[in-house]
């Protein structure tokens, strides 16, 4: 721990279930914050798409589209100067591609609006979803981080969980504690791969992971706080509107990683692919 961090920071994780009401939204936002805030937490992270949220990705997202200076960042923006909380939370945003959005994350500090945001990178084009249809994909930019406490805190969301280049590249800039908003969906084996994915992101970088899903039945729900060694040291289970509490630790992390300093011994660096690998169908045909 180095000099001016303190020990530690009460984050929530919280696990409901947004719909196309985006009013409904805010609300619920609000009274899961100040339920948040009464636990003691500092950093309270809600799910990817807590503004708007339709089982079906089509045209209604873009109508729902926001501005980053719209009515849910205005919102989050209020409730986090009037509770002195850190708010984080996924938002269907405008993009320069008026046929597609943007599928990005806010950090909201009291006193200076969003301090971080992030554009999911890797999109769902998988298990029978094609999100690159109706999002635009996030630059492969500088790490998304901000500080609370001397704790450093990452962004990244959902999809960018299978892809461990994402949460390393956090880390590599600092990250502290990594926070994965998702709307992670059910299918056969999905919870399994969630909670073995956010274990092995914790592991591996020797980090906090914490982790918010959607509940059932379009979430499969188990949002978590996983310590670094691999812990789950607070989680939840099926239910909606709940949230799982927990003190994430800079000592903890400096103790772990005293006994496996893996970071410190690694030989690769992570960096990006070139021009045109891995790239989506549709951002195929957008250059072609």
């Amino acid at each position: 721990m180095t000099a001016g961090r303190t020990s530690e920071v009460v984050v929530a994780v919280v696990q409901t279930a947004p719909g196309d009401d985006p009013a409904r939204n805010r609300r619920a936002i609000t009274d899961l914050t100040e339920e948040a805030v009464r636990r003691g937490a500092q950093v309270v992270v809600f799910p990817e798409y807590s503004s708007y949220f339709s089982p079906d990705l089509g045209p209604a997202y873009l109508d729902a589209a926001e501005p980053t200076d719209g009515p849910f960042v205005r919102h989050l923006t209020a409730l986090a100067d009037r509770l002195g909380v850190v708010v984080v939370a996924g938002l269907v945003a405008v993009s320069p591609d008026p046929a597609r959005f943007e599928n990005l994350l806010v950090a909201v500090a009291p006193g200076r609006g969003v301090v971080a945001r992030y554009s999911k990178q890797h999109l769902y084009d998988a298990f029978g979803g094609q999100e690159s249809r109706w999002i635009v994909p996030g630059p492969l930019a500088v790490a998304a981080t901000f500080e609370v406490g001397g704790l450093v805190f990452g962004l990244q969301t959902c999809y960018d969980l299978r892809f461990p280049e994402v949460t390393r590249t956090l880390v590599d800039a600092g990250a502290d504690v990594v926070l994965m908003p998702a709307e992670w969906v059910r299918g056969p084996l999905k919870q399994h791969h969630w909670t073995t994915l956010l274990t092995a992101r914790a592991l591996e970088n020797t980090v906090y992971v914490a982790a918010a899903d959607h509940a059932p039945p379009i979430g499969v729900g188990c949002s978590t706080i996983v310590d670094p060694t691999g812990v789950a040291v607070a989680s939840v289970g099926d239910e909606v509107d709940v949230m799982a509490v927990a003190r994430v630790s800079a000592d903890r992390i400096a103790a772990v990683r005293r006994l496996n300093p893996s970071l410190a011994l690694r030989r690769y660096d992570v960096v990006p692919r070139r021009v045109g690998a891995g790239e989506t169908s549709s951002e195929r045909s957008d250059r072609e």
